[in-house]
């Protein structure tokens, strides 16, 4: 692979082909740090032609390709495997926001630009670019787009996919396909955007993308209300889009648990209320008229909710740093988590009417076969997704609760099954759930992925031993 890899030196320059273990080190493991796989080199190409010349030399050396972003993925789909044939292609280099449209309401945006910048970017123009998540400040617009990601903003704004109108796409033959048009109505054919936004990386490697902008809206309330169920939680989202309409940008639920783990591991982190509740879920509107007009949405849903017992106390933030505190506890769950010890997580999703059923009967599940189990269940229930976590007994071994994860999974994974969900919301399949969804995928549905990742992909070099 020496001549192989001296191509690739010609065609991107020498510094940007690391070959040296401490060079490639930090490409190589996941973001979980659980595992690490092997790489021919890590290649950081600086614009679409250089990711089309490799691509082009991969074809020509029958070399895997795992593109990469910010490698912020959950599911080992922006690692290589362990057996050291592929290269990871980083587009980290590919950052440049190349556009800014306000009276299209778009931005053309390199996919090596991390969301966090393109947010401050569409601010700094009078707009604004709704997709957040925990990430935001080292994710990358292309990774974003290859995993469909979802984020607290989706009951309003949508995934990544709703917030994209055009791709720019290096082909698995190595051929540039500008597809960067901003248009919102183009009805020519099959939609060839939408193949690649989630594909993760396994049909073609997003170079840039159109993004869609919004207004930036006149006022953001967040307020934080604790009730005893979540069937109580669905009731109030009822009634909050009943009153509020598109103005409800955020739905968040959250346990008591969850909470008690955020303030143990960070007791900085105050809790709002005097006492605990069950259940908690923070809310945020995001209002296009007024900060009155906001004010009164948010207050008539909160006065209704306890003349109708549906809550038992909540908070208003008085402030962005009252906000911002609010916010923090729901953000810091996954972190309070990872300071506890070991954990098993599901990103699930089931239709929203059924959420408050699909954890009580999953809970019990659980319960029955591993008794002591805790569980850490929060997520955006505005749009069906749990991140339903499970956590080992307080007392016993945690390395012995995992070896458990299989058995765990496929309770899990049935349940959300039989409720009509998905075993993946947001964060994708790559490798880790990648044999796994052939339980719960028709044959007919998974031999149209086959077909289509053959036409696209017949030489199988496109992140290989991913979703499908």
């Amino acid at each position: 692979m020496n001549e192989f890899l001296d191509k690739c030196r010609s065609a991107i320059g020498a510094d940007h082909v690391l070959t040296e273990s401490a060079d490639m080190a930090g490409y190589l493991t996941d973001w979980r740090r659980r595992f690490t796989g092997k790489a021919l080199a890590v290649v950081k190409p600086g614009n679409t032609e250089q990711v089309a010349a490799l691509v082009r030399l991969c074809n020509e050396y029958r070399v895997p390709v795992v593109p990469q972003g910010g490698n912020t993925g959950l599911v080992l789909g922006s690692v290589p495997d362990e057996s050291g044939m592929a290269i990871v292609m980083s587009l980290t280099r590919l950052n440049r926001i190349r556009a800014i449209d306000t009276v299209n309401n778009t931005m053309t945006v390199e996919a090596g630009c991390i969301l966090e910048h393109v947010q401050n970017a569409a601010s700094e123009s009078g707009r604004l670019f709704p997709l957040s998540l925990a990430a935001e400040g080292s994710c990358t617009i292309g990774g974003n787009l290859s995993s469909n990601a979802g984020g607290t903003a989706v009951l309003r704004y949508g995934n990544a996919r709703e917030l994209c109108l055009g791709l720019e796409v290096v082909t698995a033959q190595g051929e540039i396909w500008d597809g960067l048009r901003g248009l919102r109505k183009d009805n020519t054919g099959y939609d060839l955007r939408d193949l690649f936004v989630g594909a993760e990386g396994t049909l073609g490697i997003i170079t840039a993308a159109v993004l869609k902008l919004f207004p930036q809206p006149q006022a953001q309330l967040t307020a934080l209300a604790a009730m005893r169920t979540p069937g109580e939680a669905l009731r109030l989202l009822s009634l909050a889009q009943s009153k509020c309409g598109a103005s409800l940008t955020g739905f968040e639920l959250m346990s008591d648990f969850c909470l008690r783990l955020v303030a143990k591991h960070f007791p900085q982190m105050r809790l709002p209320f005097p006492q605990s509740y069950a259940q908690y879920v923070l809310l945020e509107l995001s209002d296009s008229e007024s900060e009155d007009h906001a004010n009164a949405m948010l207050e008539a849903v909160i006065t209704d909710a306890l003349e109708q017992d549906i809550i038992q106390d909540a908070v208003v933030a008085s402030s962005i740093a009252q906000s911002m505190a609010l916010w923090n506890l729901r953000e810091h769950i996954p972190l309070a988590q990872a300071e506890e010890g070991k954990n098993i997580k599901h990103d699930v999703s089931v239709p929203i009417s059924r959420i408050a059923d699909f954890i009580s009967e999953t809970d019990v599940l659980l319960q029955n076969a591993f008794p002591g189990t805790r569980m850490v269940t929060f997520g955006h229930l505005g749009d069906g997704n749990l991140h339903y976590n499970v956590s080992p007994p307080e007392e016993g071994s945690p390395d012995a609760f995992i070896a458990h994860q299989a058995e765990i999974n496929h309770i899990v994974h049935d349940s959300v099954h039989r409720f009509g969900g998905s075993i993946s919301a947001e964060h994708g399949l790559g490798a880790l759930k990648r044999n796994e969804i052939r339980q719960y995928k028709s044959e007919v549905e998974l031999g149209m992925m086959r077909a289509i990742k053959a036409a696209l992909d017949p030489l199988g070099l496109m992140n290989p031993g991913k979703v499908i």
